[in-house]
């Protein structure tokens, strides 16, 4: 014989349940929580952002070179990497592979490989000699590491071994841009990139002309993506998730969201992210559904001062 028993609830209680469970829901949908402002050193000038392990993320000084890695869960840091005379430090990008942190120099036309862990120096590749070149982003495939130059319509490729091995010498491969690609003399042209989940294929931004370009990652052909008559000027940090391509516009304050065809070939503006806090942002990273925008305050003089941070984006 079985006793049926049941329960009935006051409504007032079943209602309290639905909205705990509501909020419950938001909470874990949205990722995790971090910090809203996580403050940078005074005077750091900042640019890229890479997020490491966990809760981790690094962050690059401009002028120094160095690198700051913290917590976004606790916002507490400390600088991983200290300024190297002649060095600068503008995109990064964390291998978990090799716990390799690659970093683009800039004007010196190097990049550099630093142990995501410790800080020590793993390796100074020279990407190239002429001086006309700034060194601006990196991404990481299977294959290979990838810079961007803004003052040269050119890539270049790193190779890397297996299990994202860097070879030692690590050597670089200029890779010219051609097909569809087009070169702003004395502007910023290639920005932000990101790569396919194979690696065939390259996504470049070019900030002067505030369009994006499908590469090949092997050839540098380069076909104009169609955006519908859109456009992203002063397009920064570029960062793919699946079909969605967000474009930080720096100066504008915003970060574009671009839905992609399965083919990268045409994509739609469909949202445009702002935030009060924004302070002319320039990279971001993702934790979860959470995205982190380093503030580079490019329209403030620095100063040893100047107050510098990352501020954290919802992403719905």
């Amino acid at each position: 014989m079985r006793l049926k028993i049941s329960y009935k609830f006051p409504a007032s209680i079943i209602s309290l349940l639905l909205i705990a469970l509501s909020v419950t829901l938001i909470a874990a949908a949205s990722g995790p929580k971090g910090q809203e402002v996580i403050p940078l050193p005074n005077g750091f000038q900042p640019e890229g952002i890479a997020a490491g392990r966990g809760s981790i993320f690094y962050v690059g000084s401009i002028p120094t070179g160095a690198i700051f890695s913290g917590s976004i869960m606790t916002g507490q840091g400390a600088v991983l990497v200290p300024a190297h005379a002649g060095r600068a430090a503008i995109g990064l990008k964390f291998d978990s592979r090799s716990n390799l942190l690659y970093v683009s120099g800039g004007p010196t036309g190097a990049a550099y490989a630093y142990d995501a862990t410790t800080g020590a120096d793993v390796a100074s590749i020279q990407l190239t000699t002429d001086p006309n070149t700034f060194i601006n982003d990196v991404v990481v495939t299977k294959a290979a590491a990838y810079f961007t130059d803004s003052f040269r319509p050119v890539i270049y490729k790193v190779p890397l071994g297996k299990g994202g091995k860097l070879p030692n010498p690590a050597v670089a491969e200029e890779i010219p841009l051609s097909g569809d690609y087009q070169q702003t003399p004395g502007q910023f042209n290639a920005n932000g990139i990101a790569a396919s989940p194979n690696g065939k294929q390259l996504i470049i931004v070019n900030s002067f002309q505030g369009a994006l370009y499908r590469v090949d990652s092997q050839t540098g052909e380069a076909a104009l993506i169609d955006l519908g008559g859109g456009s992203v000027p002063a397009g920064d940090g570029i960062l793919l998730q699946g079909k969605t391509l967000y474009v930080v516009q720096n100066s504008f304050n915003q970060v574009a969201v671009i839905q992609l065809d399965a083919g990268m070939a045409t994509g739609m503006v469909t949202n445009t992210i702002s935030n009060p806090l924004f302070r002319v942002p320039t990279t971001i990273a993702r934790f979860g559904n959470v995205l982190y925008a380093v503030n580079a305050r490019f329209d403030t003089p620095p100063t040893p001062d100047t107050e510098y941070d990352i501020v954290r984006v919802v992403v719905h």
